[in-house]
């Protein structure tokens, strides 16, 4: 599983990666967890608002800090 943070490193996106490894520790799910900083990944995705969350190249928030017990639910929900 792939997951994206999608942030020009502002303090909301900071807090979203935290929340993204503390989730991918929870869910026990082997996970790679990257950061895209730069304005023209970012807008590869379509996104308008930051912070966001790819995971597996779909992009399943924008805007806001999602918690890490939602992240979780994301994770473990596309394992099936």
């Amino acid at each position: 599983m792939e997951i994206k943070v999608l942030g020009t490193g502002c303090a909301r996106c900071r807090k979203l990666y935290e929340e993204v490894e503390q989730a991918i520790r929870h869910s026990g799910i082997p996970a790679t967890l990257t950061k895209v900083e730069d304005l023209d990944g970012i807008l590869a995705y379509g996104v308008m608002m930051t912070p966001a969350l790819v995971i597996d190249e779909e992009v399943v928030s924008m805007g806001k800090v999602t918690k890490a017990a939602e992240i979780v639910t994301l994770i473990v929900n596309r394992t099936g």
